[in-house]
């Protein structure tokens, strides 16, 4: 698959009111317009996060907005400082489980495709991607013993509490992809770029109602409930997802 923007790439416009809010969020492929075609010859990617800045600003509640990034904060201090134990006791582990880092970095898209490092605790061998980003897969021999059990439950993700004291990240949030990923999705599902108007989360309604994707026809289809939670977008609908991924963690429905 061609993973550049072509002539055929879409991005999506507001409605009649200059904006796009949230009765509207989900009916994007009913505004679209087509980016100017390159130069002839010209192989460069248009850099996600030109287009970003030329799709106009999903405009939220700054009310919302703003219990939203205090509650983040108060959130991530809280678990940071109570869970620091169980922080420390995962680092030994994850270090005496298999050779190599304890924490795993890797870039990813923020809000308005702007790139940052999101951190989780290492759970693949070293060489997990030497033949190229993939996408982890039932059976995944990639992933160590001990991974296994950090992905199930989900505790892999802890780290990124820090990204969000950091501003990359939030508690709720569409799923942060890479770009190799998000070109991939953009070119078939043209909405896409309205989620990464928001920043990613630790968890989304995506992830604890669809789960993980193993390929880029399902991360499409996890888009229809990324999309719905910016429908749906306020503190209630953060409660509820966090409060799903508790189950998760408990009933190690992770991947």
């Amino acid at each position: 698959m061609n993973t550049s923007l072509s002539t055929h790439s879409l991005i999506a416009l507001p409605n009649s009111a200059g904006t796009f809010d949230g009765q509207n969020a989900c009916e994007m492929n009913r505004h679209l317009v087509k980016l100017e075609a390159p130069p002839a010859g010209c192989n460069e990617e248009v850099p996600l996060a030109k287009i970003a800045h030329l799709t106009p600003q999903f405009i939220y509640k700054k009310k919302i907005q703003r219990k939203k990034r205090a509650f983040d904060i108060c959130f991530s201090l809280i678990i940071m400082t109570l869970g620091s134990p169980f922080f420390f006791l995962i680092f030994i582990i994850t270090k005496l489980s298999s050779p190599g880092p304890i924490f795993f970095k890797q870039v990813r898209l923020g809000e308005n495709c702007r790139t940052f490092h999101i951190y989780k605790f290492r759970s693949m061998y070293c060489d997990a991607e030497v033949a190229g980003p993939q996408l982890s897969r039932a059976g995944d021999p990639r992933i160590t013993k001990w991974g296994r059990i950090i992905r199930k439950t989900r505790l892999d993700e802890l780290p990124q509490f820090w990204n969000v004291l950091k501003g990359e990240m939030s508690i709720v949030g569409p799923r942060p992809e890479r770009e190799h990923f998000a070109r991939q999705i953009l070119e078939l599902r043209p909405d896409y770029i309205t989620v990464q108007k928001l920043r990613p989360g630790i968890t989304s309604l995506g992830q604890v109602n669809f789960g993980y994707a193993e390929n880029v026809g399902q991360m499409c289809e996890r888009l229809d409930h990324d999309l719905l939670y910016v429908k749906k977008l306020s503190l209630r609908t953060d409660l509820i997802v966090i409060a799903k991924t508790v189950g998760v963690m408990i009933k190690g429905r992770g991947k």
